[in-house]
């Protein structure tokens, strides 16, 4: 049975790169109300090539939430656990939200622009309206508004020789994780050391959507002789490199330690924080399942909609295979699944229930190494 087609509407927000990005798409969804393209040629030959080549991607899906105003730095010391403090004028943290009861809501990237200004980058859940009334039930002196940003990102090992040619050799140096205001195309931009892919690029936040074209031909126009294709982001490859996906790996019913986004904080930092209570209450009440990394062996498993129920080896069945693809590269199944906190240990073995039968598959450490 073939899949349906996709119906665009008024009520998609439009990207301001889809009159390109979607040319050529084979696959797309809906991410933060926006049209994500899935697959261009298919998910292997797009995974091959954004590991040895260089690819631009429509990723104004990650839809920004500006927090300004003399409470800004605060209202984002409320949102998550981890210290803002640290956060440097330039710098981009990923951190997760938290809810009252220490869930997730999100999982961005957080952009300090300046003192008192903040770009949330999301992943795929509604934050504005959420943080626009926390901001309004604690008094805070902030402006929470949508600044009608969209990123485009450039990932792939040319990621650099692309960019260099457009902002010189200096664009190199700029160290992961941090950012810089500049112009590309006649338009102000903010040029990132991010992007979801373990292969290295950045993330180009356009701030003139009526630029979008103009930003997209510029990028292109750099790439040629780079075997520059246009991507998106790669099961396979996002898989690889450890990369979780909010609503596929974690959603509200997670919290952060479970989730193993725990190592980007610590518990107990100076400011007050939503969740903080329920977050010490759950880890001095201990993990009753974890994150790990999972290989299966053998052939491919089919990526799961629904869930793959995964039993310890206790016999407790908790928690369940969240994400999973064949590696061609690797030669198995590299996978995301919640394990009973016992079984989060490299070598431990735990069966995983799966449309063709219960498979056993392997905890394995960052590496996916076999051990």
């Amino acid at each position: 049975m073939s899949a349906p087609t996709l119906t665009l509407a008024r009520r998609l927000r439009a990207s301001p790169f889809e009159t390109r990005s979607l040319v050529g798409a084979r696959t797309a969804s809906v991410y933060n109300h926006v049209v994500l393209p899935t697959s261009y040629r298919s998910l292997e030959e797009d995974y091959w090539h954004l590991r040895e080549h260089v690819q631009i991607w429509d990723v104004g899906c990650q839809v920004q939430v500006e927090v300004v105003g003399p409470d800004a730095y605060e209202f984002i010391e409320y949102l998550t656990p981890r210290d803002v403090s640290r956060c440097q004028v330039g710098q981009c943290i990923y951190t997760p939200l938290t809810d009252e009861n220490g869930g997730i809501v999100n999982d961005p990237l957080v952009l300090r622009l300046a003192e008192d200004r903040f770009w949330i980058s999301l992943s795929d859940s509604d934050v504005m309206l959420w943080a626009k009334g926390l901001a309004l039930g604690r008094g805070l002196d902030v402006q929470v508004f949508d600044p009608d940003v969209f990123p485009v990102s450039i990932q792939g090992p040319k990621a650099d020789d692309l960019l260099s040619r457009i902002l010189g050799d200096g664009i190199r140096e700029l160290k992961f994780f941090r950012f810089i205001e500049t112009t590309i195309a006649d338009t102000p931009v903010v040029v990132a050391r991010t992007g979801w892919s373990g292969q290295g690029g950045f993330e180009i936040y356009l701030q003139e959507p009526g630029k979008g074209v103009d930003l997209w031909d510029a990028l292109v126009a750099a790439g040629e002789g780079l075997e520059l294709l246009p991507g998106c982001p790669n099961l396979i490859e996002r898989i690889e490199s450890g990369l979780l996906s909010f609503g596929n790996d974690m959603t509200l019913a997670n919290n952060p330690l479970e989730a193993g986004l725990d190592r980007f904080f610590k518990l107990g930092k100076a400011a007050d924080y939503l969740g903080r209570e329920a977050l010490e209450a759950i880890a001095a009440a201990g993990l009753k399942q974890r994150m790990a990394r999972l290989v299966i062996e053998g052939e491919p498993v089919p990526n799961p909609r629904g869930v793959y129920s995964i039993q310890g080896t206790s016999g407790e069945v908790t928690g369940s295979l969240t994400s999973v693809a064949f590696s061609p590269r690797l030669g198995f199944n590299v996978a995301f699944g919640y394990v009973p906190t016992a079984d989060a240990v490299v070598g431990s073995v735990v069966r995983v229930d799966t449309p063709s039968g219960v498979r056993e598959a392997q905890v394995v450490g960052t590496d996916w190494s076999l051990g």
